[in-house]
């Protein structure tokens, strides 16, 4: 059975990685792609590395006929999801890319983002879009909020240990490094070649980062109590990764032996050998997670190491995999290419 599904928002990296994902799919046609900026331009002018493709013409949203489409996925800035979720038939299913629907709580999107939700009925609707967390309510959904891509990485490195109690709560710190594609396509003086190559720099320090507000939400659910983890994000001259390193104290054998039984059969997730610590360039283009486990030399804390690629694992793959779920298909269809190396 073939699914029609539309993009809105097209002309940004997720929109561009997602119709790159729908290409390797057998049961996913592209019916629609929006970009108002960029409203009758072909997707070959705005990214020419897709130009062998046969798509359709970018158009606004007001010219989609949704009666034909299955899914849409909105791959649209943030503060701007929730009104045009809102708008869209109550029949369609939807998985946003957005931050606008991962909070469940109003008040606490409000702190996190400055503005009061426009779409407070479908705030409460919305599934968290961690699919290995939560892959039945994902499968039973209508809307689906995908993760930030930082929040998706440090739950991978931190929730089967909270859920099994095998660390200190009131000791986590997360160092975690970005690529710049992570920041959107928007032009930023700070992302300027000049202003960005030869160096990195911490950001959002202090715990003013948006994406803490999901780690709050998700790890308070495990835990049964307030968690709150120190987290410092970093952008590095990369087009596309993230690596967190983040520092626990707990047994490092237990930890491991955590991570193995609670990723057995999650089929992006690896978990590697003992001492092993990962590289973003082993999951560049990929939907796959790889975590390390290295005992620190202070007896009883340990070191986790956590990569994944933020356009793929860290949105549009992690999109497409909860898209699977959604529409019924196998959930790792379309996502089961090799990384590129190098």
């Amino acid at each position: 059975m073939t699914h029609n599904v539309a993009i809105l928002g097209a002309s940004g990296y997720t929109g561009a990685e997602l119709i790159r994902l729908i290409a390797g799919h057998p049961n996913i046609e592209i019916a629609a792609l929006s970009a108002d900026r960029k409203a009758g331009q072909s997707m070959a002018g705005v990214f020419p590395h897709l130009r062998h493709m046969d798509l359709p013409t970018l158009v606004t949203i007001g010219d989609i006929d949704f009666s034909g489409i299955d899914l849409c996925f909105c791959a649209l800035p943030h503060k701007t999801s929730q009104e045009v979720i809102a708008a869209l038939p109550r029949d369609l299913k939807i998985v946003d890319l957005s931050a606008d629907f991962r909070l469940s709580d109003p008040a606490e999107y409000q702190k996190w983002y400055g503005n009061p939700h426009a779409a407070v009925d479908l705030q409460a609707e919305a599934v968290y879009g961690l699919t290995e967390f939560y892959r039945d309510d994902i499968a039973a959904a209508r809307l689906v909020a995908g993760t930030g891509c930082n929040a998706a990485t440090g739950q991978f490195a931190l929730g089967p240990l909270i859920g099994a109690g095998v660390i200190d709560l009131d000791e986590i710190i997360m160092d975690l490094k970005c690529g710049v594609s992570g920041a959107g396509r928007s032009l930023k003086e700070n992302l300027l070649h000049a202003e960005l190559s030869e160096g990195y720099n911490a950001y959002s320090v202090g715990g003013v980062h948006r994406h803490l507000g999901e780690f709050d939400q998700e790890f308070a659910k495990i835990a049964g109590r307030p968690v709150h983890v120190q987290f410092t994000p970093h952008l590095i001259p990369a087009n596309r990764g993230i690596l967190a390193t983040v520092y626990v104290k707990g047994d490092a054998q237990v930890i491991h032996d955590t991570f193995t039984a609670a990723y057995a059969d999650e089929p992006f997730i690896c978990v590697l050998p003992m001492g092993d610590t990962p590289s973003s360039h082993h999951v560049r283009g990929s939907n796959f997670v790889h975590i390390g486990v290295v005992p620190d030399r202070i007896a009883g804390r340990t070191i986790v190491v956590a990569c994944l690629d933020n356009l793929t694992k860290g949105s549009s793959g992690q999109a497409l995999q909860n898209a699977n779920l959604m529409l019924g298909e196998n959930e790792t269809e379309g996502l089961m290419m090799a990384p590129l190396f190098p």
